[in-house]
């Protein structure tokens, strides 16, 4: 993994549409929040967008920390993308 990949992680059905449980990706230089990441990731093909058609609904965790959508990216190693939780 380079200095510049970010190891991305999906989880139920996140991982699910996008049809892989997790990947490395060099980030664009215009990513710099994850909301950017959320729909930057939605251009990627198909099941990408049929995962963040909601992207404020997606939880996120940079380096295993819960994170805001307005939070940077910018040095994350790890980021793991999670849908809502439900009760029952």
């Amino acid at each position: 993994m380079s200095e510049a990949a970010v190891k991305l992680i999906y989880f139920a059905w996140v991982r699910e549409r996008i049809g892989l449980p997790e990947e490395e990706v060099e980030l664009p230089a215009e990513v710099k929040t994850v909301r950017d990441l959320l729909l930057w990731l939605r251009e990627r093909g198909e099941g990408y967008e049929e995962a963040l058609r909601h992207p404020e609904a997606i939880r996120v965790a940079i380096n295993q920390e819960h994170s805001r959508h307005d939070e940077p990216v910018a040095g994350a190693r790890e980021v793991a993308l999670f849908p809502p939780m439900t009760g029952g």
